[in-house]
């Protein structure tokens, strides 16, 4: 799956997509279910669907682990977090409170969004969380089009 827009995923799989990422290998879908205070069949389920979306490798009986495209996404994720709990400190906002409302809206922001952020915040390199890696998207992005949109007219 490719991040064209950074919406491609519910609030939920782009949270198991980070704790994943978190862990740095295989990890067992009772882990994760056990984090997530969730029955395991739904884990089950939810990973099934990023399995098909190509973002995960599942291995029943094993544990689950990111692709390429699903770490890429992963890595987005946490970036978007970073940025979007970093902004939110500069309009006064303590680091705990900016966590919890950016795990409130995150996944509705998309990467185009989170480019021009992150360029106009002249590309931080440490948000609250950690550490903010950059890409291609951000770094070498043009400015965007001026033109108003009907919904802003």
């Amino acid at each position: 799956m490719d991040i064209s827009s950074g919406l491609e995923l519910s609030r939920r799989k782009v949270e198991y997509l980070k704790y994943i990422s978190e862990k740095n290998g295989v990890v067992k879908t009772n882990e994760i279910a056990s984090h997530f205070n969730v029955d395991p069949s739904t884990i089950t389920k939810t990973i099934s669907e990023l399995a098909e979306s190509g973002l995960v490798v599942h291995t029943p009986y094993y544990g689950v682990d990111l692709s390429d495209s699903g770490r890429q996404y992963a890595e987005f994720s946490i970036k978007r977090h970073r940025i979007l709990s970093l902004m939110l400190t500069h309009y006064g906002l303590s680091h705990e409170q900016a966590c919890v409302e950016v795990s409130m809206f995150e996944s509705l922001v998309s990467k185009d969004a989170i480019d021009l952020i992150c360029k106009s915040m002249g590309h931080p390199q440490q948000g609250i969380c950690g550490t903010i890696t950059h890409d291609d998207g951000c770094r070498h992005r043009e400015s965007p089009n001026t033109d108003k949109s009907p919904l802003c007219q």
